[in-house]
């Protein structure tokens, strides 16, 4: 990650007192960045110098713990509290960056959850920041979300039952609220392990339709991310406990994860 930041760091030309071109950082928004993969991104983002990093987290205290503890320069980041479950926590989000007076330049969609009851927000979507993203004049914009191959069922990893299928997307038509219709987009019964592979694929495809209507207008780039599979993950622990004890050796011995 360090390396590839490092090479990718774009420049931005700003007039100084003495006319030379000079540098501003750029400004990230990394969700779930408490921890794991989030934590990992933004930390080697901050050690450049170059970036200022927005660490948008459910667990304020959790993630400025974390922060100190990686290390991370004060002076390059900040964390403000976001519960991507709570629309109106995502509104307070946006509204809190806003006054901040920081410009958008990148846009890191990493936060995920995995339960296996039907209890959860697996598929909310909101496009709030796109229209910051938009007027930021810093080049290379980018909005990255972090996805799966686990959704591709031209993969190995994707074949791997139950399967990613949206189906006649029924249950998306219906509201997903497992109330008067199904929570699972293709209007069967819930199965986490499915809901999660079918949010993956809902990932890829808002990518590569935010990248058809918006790349060509703003310069913005749209893009989905798979980071490989990660044994030491956050992500499914509300899981069962066998899941949990025996995932992370499968994923590092065999998956090489």
């Amino acid at each position: 990650i360090k390396a590839q930041t490092a090479a990718t760091t774009p420049a931005i030309n700003q007039s100084s007192s003495d006319g030379k071109k000079t540098l501003r950082k750029g400004n990230v928004i990394i969700t779930g960045a408490s921890s794991g993969l989030g934590l990992a991104t933004a930390k080697a983002l901050a050690e450049t110098g170059k970036w200022h990093v927005i660490m948008a987290c459910r667990n304020f205290l959790k993630a400025e713990k974390a922060a100190r503890s990686a290390g991370m320069p004060k002076e390059n980041y900040t964390v403000m509290h976001l519960d991507l479950a709570s629309l109106e926590s995502v509104r307070q989000f946006v509204d809190t960056f806003r006054r901040s007076g920081r410009p958008l330049d990148v846009l890191v969609c990493n936060a995920a959850v995995y339960q296996p009851t039907a209890k959860e927000p697996t598929f909310s979507a909101d496009g709030l920041l796109l229209d910051d993203l938009k007027q930021s004049d810093y080049p290379q914009r980018r909005c990255i979300i972090v996805g799966s191959i686990t959704g591709n069922t031209n993969t190995l990893a994707g074949n791997v039952p139950p399967k990613a299928n949206l189906g006649d997307l029924r249950g998306l038509a219906g509201g997903l609220n497992g109330v008067g219709s199904s929570s699972m987009i293709d209007g069967g019964e819930f199965d986490g392990a499915k809901a999660y592979k079918d949010s993956k694929v809902c990932n890829m495809l808002t990518m590569q339709e935010l990248h058809r209507r918006f790349h060509e207008e703003t310069g913005v780039s749209f893009a989905s991310l798979y980071p490989g599979c990660i044994a030491e993950t956050g992500l499914f622990r509300e899981h069962i406990p066998l899941f949990r004890l025996l995932f992370p050796p499968f994923q590092k011995y065999i998956t090489k994860g």
